[in-house]
């Protein structure tokens, strides 16, 4: 069993940048971050694989958004740059041993944290 921390959430305005960070109490083979905004369903940010070398972003995030992760640390972040009102969701990160941008091949979640972009 693998718990997850998420940490870095806050309100920021349009433009600005927040850090998104998730602890891990274990190793994983991926790490990844979803998203869920109210009355939508949870919808894919980014993934990476152990060695950081293979990484998917979902369209709607690439040039604003990098994963990366510290795996001395069991440690992934999120560094969230330009940031819309769109991107205002609870944000979870995930862990598992398939490299997908699928939520259910991942077998652990975190709590959530709050994103909130104002305009």
């Amino acid at each position: 069993q693998v718990q997850l921390i998420e940490s870095g959430g806050g309100l920021v305005q349009a433009g600005g940048s927040l850090r998104l960070s998730c602890a891990a109490s274990g190793r994983a083979y991926a790490m990844g971050w979803f998203r869920q905004a109210p009355g939508k369903e949870r919808e894919f940010v980014a993934t990476l694989n152990w060695s950081g070398d293979r990484l998917i972003y979902a369209d709607s995030v690439k040039g604003r958004f990098t994963i990366s992760r510290d795996n001395a640390k069991n440690t992934v972040y999120l560094q969230m740059n330009s940031l819309k009102p769109e991107d205002t969701a609870v944000y979870y990160c995930a862990a598992g041993w398939k490299y997908s941008a699928v939520p259910n091949q991942y077998d652990y979640w975190g709590q959530g944290t709050q994103v909130t972009v104002s305009s």
